[in-house]
């Protein structure tokens, strides 16, 4: 019998069935404006196809599925026999798998390749992010093999390859692989110095018997892992297949799997080393230097994958407004709702074109983008990321209590918001590297400076807020406790200048008014009313 109490009126739509690159003008700009003219055209298309994926209801689908399944440890077979595997969802492999092919692992031997994939990562991060995490470690490797061109020519190949192999077979006999981390101990977390496991050399160059732990191994079925351990001469960054050449399994031993707040399709484990074999990857007792720019490249990601959080939640409460009504009319064209929609807003761009402008240097060779990276990464690490959990919070309150339903994703969105602030180094650890490269390279800091003065002159709020830095560059009293206000302000003064150089000027004028110039509250919707605040929304709107 049909039910004849009610009818379902004033609902929004789901946002499906859209194309999650072409719609977020913020990104589709920002690949245009970094990329050499003779890449737009073919990057766009490839970018636009694997928006329309993430934003159908197939992928949507893999990723509630991928959520609602999380993995499950096996570490033995029926008979006895210890295999530490971990069983996934069918939609986690759906995901990867497209993902591999779509290039998302893929970036270091193609022209404009870190903006390519950058925005890919954005893009396919909105459908699910928790199998962000391989993809990341595996595209983050490859500088590091690099310091060794023997593993490189080996390896290299098979971790940029567009075709995803599930299954734990010798890495020779896979068409493409995929790469863990291994570096945070239980007594040390991002002390990494203080890391026990112990690395005894066998009568062959470079190859080591580990004996040890890692409190946080992420994805464990990756076909290899870089790990950090001690050997005679210090410190020193090794590559641990699971897989060995002979087909027998590495000792990779899975302790448990842990139980996050978020992220659950992503297995991250605790293992043990008890001699695993393992060949070293750069000099002993030069192991931080050598996963230093693996370590960069996933910072990188984490701010990436924060603005793409932050633009999946904003894209979400500027749909609902854009169809509910409340209080006699649409909610979009409401002032406060206008106003709080457009500052999120403003937040979300500000992510977006800076995640951008480092994948850019990243695809350059000149010395002054190198030193900027220095910097900017960990700055942009340590704002955006800590950014996204109040957006996203926010953007679901948009929702009201269909934004605290599971169906509606926001919950999964804040779940996994505050993830990229924590892994790579927490706040502290970025604030006390900024500190660090201005006090042992000052190229950086004169690169960092003169990025922000190409703007200088355009707005009187960014000139000031960039005078205001200087000051507080200067005064070096204190400057540790003082270290989370300064890293702020630079990243702020970042993207002011960024966004008055690329952004429509009702975008710009809004971030320098409230982020530079003062003229803002302490929670959003707080800017100044005498704004354009409905351009602002209009243009974060993602068109279905």
């Amino acid at each position: 019998m049909a039910a004849t109490t009610h009818t379902v009126t004033n609902q929004a739509p789901p946002l499906v069935g859209y194309d999650v690159f072409s719609s977020d003008r913020a990104l589709a700009e920002g690949v245009e404006r970094h990329l050499a003219p003779d890449l737009v055209e073919e990057a766009r298309g490839e970018l636009s196809a694997l928006g329309r994926t993430a934003g159908s209801a197939q992928a949507q689908e893999w990723g509630v599925l991928a959520n609602e399944n999380p993995p499950k440890l096996r570490t033995h077979d029926r008979y006895g026999n210890r295999i530490d595997e971990v069983d996934f969802h069918p939609s986690w492999h759906r995901l990867l798998g497209h993902a591999v092919g779509a290039g998302l692992t893929d970036a270091w031997g193609r022209p404009g390749g870190h903006v390519r994939r950058a925005a890919g990562f954005l893009v396919w991060t909105q459908a699910e992010a928790g199998h962000g995490c391989p993809l990341s470690m595996t595209h983050a490797a490859v500088p590091a093999l690099r310091t060794d061109p023997a593993l490189a020519a080996v390896w290299e190949p098979r971790l940029t390859s567009h075709v995803y192999e599930e299954g734990l077979r010798p890495a020779a006999g896979k068409a493409g692989v995929l790469f863990g981390m291994g570096m945070t101990e239980k007594q040390g977390g991002s002390d990494v110095r203080a890391n026990t496991t112990q690395a005894r050399p066998l009568g062959d160059a470079g190859e080591y018997l580990l004996t040890g732990h890692k409190w946080f191994c992420s994805a464990p079925m990756c076909d290899g892992f870089l790990v950090l351990a001690q050997a005679p001469g210090g410190l020193t960054c090794f590559l641990v297949p699971r897989v060995l050449e002979d087909e027998t399994r590495n000792t990779f031993r899975i302790q448990r799997l842990k139980d996050k707040l978020g992220n659950k399709s992503n297995a991250s484990s605790e293992v043990e080393f008890d001699e695993t074999w393992a060949r070293r990857v750069g000099d002993e007792g030069r192991g931080v230097r050598t996963i230093i720019e693996m370590v960069a490249a996933t910072r990188l990601d984490c701010v990436v994958g924060s603005a793409a959080l932050m633009r999946q939640g904003v894209a979400q409460a500027i749909h609902h407004a854009a169809y509910r009504s409340a209080f006699g009319g649409v909610l979009i064209e409401k002032p406060l709702m206008k106003n709080v929609l457009a500052d999120l807003a403003l937040e979300s761009e500000a992510a977006t074109t800076l995640a951008l402008r480092l994948a850019a240097a990243n695809d350059s060779s000149s010395e002054e983008e190198r030193a900027l990276l220095r910097l900017a990464v960990p700055a942009a690490k340590y704002w955006v990321t800590k950014r996204c959990t109040p957006v996203v919070a926010e953007a679901l309150e948009c929702l009201g209590g269909n934004g605290y339903v599971e169906e509606s994703g926001l919950p999964r969105l804040l779940r996994e918001s505050p993830l990229n602030s924590i892994w790579e180094g927490s706040g502290n650890v970025q604030a006390l590297d900024v500190l660090r490269a201005l006090q042992r390279e000052p190229h950086a800091l004169d690169a960092f400076l003169q990025e922000v003065g190409r703007a200088r002159g355009a707005d009187h709020r960014l000139d000031g807020a960039i005078k205001n830095l200087l000051t507080e560059l200067a005064d070096l009293d204190g400057i540790e406790a003082r270290a989370r206000r300064l890293v702020e302000r630079m990243a702020l003064v970042l993207q002011g200048s960024l966004l008055v150089r690329w952004a429509p000027s009702e975008v710009a004028d809004a971030f320098c008014a409230s982020r530079l110039g003062g003229d803002w509250g302490t929670a959003f919707g707080t800017l100044p009313h005498t704004l354009d605040l409905g351009a602002v929304v209009e243009r974060a709107r993602a068109q279905v």
